[in-house]
């Protein structure tokens, strides 16, 4: 069974900076295509960015030019560099598998941002 591990969240102010990192437990990091999600109370979860085993990248508009998502296949995990941060930003975070585009197998526990000052 794969197991997902988010961390990295917390707290910071807007204009603020995070890295939220995925650790799974077996190397599926390669193969797979990986994502990060958002949610907030209320709404349907959300894709933020994604990243196919051929390095193709999706974002939404939100958070394009401001959020990076990348891989290492090596340590298994994936990472979301969220600079410029914004309280519309505030949401719990998920990590993401999956063996088709946008088709999702696993997923991670969440971890929660908060951009406030």
């Amino acid at each position: 069974q794969v197991q997902l591990v988010e961390s990295g969240g917390g707290l910071v102010q807007p204009g603020g900076s995070l890295r939220l990192s995925c650790a799974a437990s077996i190397a599926i990091v390669r193969l797979y295509v990986m994502g990060w999600y958002r949610q907030t109370p209320g709404k349907e979860r959300e894709l933020v960015a994604n990243i196919t085993s051929s390095d193709t990248t999706k974002y939404s508009e939100s958070v394009k030019g401001r959020f990076t998502i990348s891989r290492n296949n090596v340590k298994n995990m994936v990472y979301l560099q969220m600079n410029s941060l914004k309280p519309e930003d505030t949401a719990v975070y998920y990590c993401s598998a999956g063996r088709f585009y946008e088709v999702i197998d696993y997923w991670g526990q969440g971890t929660q941002v908060t951009v406030s000052s």
